[in-house]
């Protein structure tokens, strides 16, 4: 017959290590599903971004629009979770085809994480190597503006 002390021996160390494992443990998991979380929304916006800018270089670069600049305004959320981030557009590199394609790179700002998508646009386009922008920025443009043989585009600020 076991004795009463040999069971709380056993027991008491025990229900120690649960006092400190559970609250630990559902700390590990909400800052993984956090963090998780955090990196969806961040690709979330890289893709509507992505499309936006690719729904108006095709736009622009339909024969019937004629010369000239068309706007859009970016509805992007300007925090993620309480972060703010940077958006910057680059030329996409090794890439063997003639048609341009804009890597669009956002980071979360005082986080490591970051997200990029690839948008292939034309020949006839063009943007600033590197253009950036941060979130927090009220009422963010997109233009276009369309000359005879190209599309140059930029961000402005209504």
């Amino acid at each position: 017959m076991p004795s009463i002390t040999l069971e709380y021996m056993i027991m008491i160390p025990v229900l120690i290590l649960q006092i400190f494992l559970f609250p630990i443990t559902a700390s590990v998991i909400m800052n993984t599903w956090a963090d998780s979380s955090m990196t969806l929304e961040l690709q979330e916006t890289a893709g509507h971004m992505g499309s936006s800018i690719q729904q108006l270089y095709y736009t622009m670069n339909h024969a019937s629009v004629p010369n000239g600049t068309m706007t859009i305004t970016l509805d992007t959320p300007p925090l993620i979770q309480g972060h703010a981030y940077t958006t910057t557009l680059s030329h996409a590199t090794n890439i063997d085809t003639s048609l341009q394609i804009m890597n669009v790179t956002l980071n979360l700002i005082g986080t490591r994480d970051q997200t990029s998508t690839l948008v292939t646009l034309g020949q006839n386009v063009d943007w600033q190597e590197n253009l950036a922008f941060n979130s927090t920025v009220h009422s963010l443009t997109l233009v276009a503006q369309k000359t005879s043989n190209s599309i140059w585009l930029y961000f402005g600020d209504t």
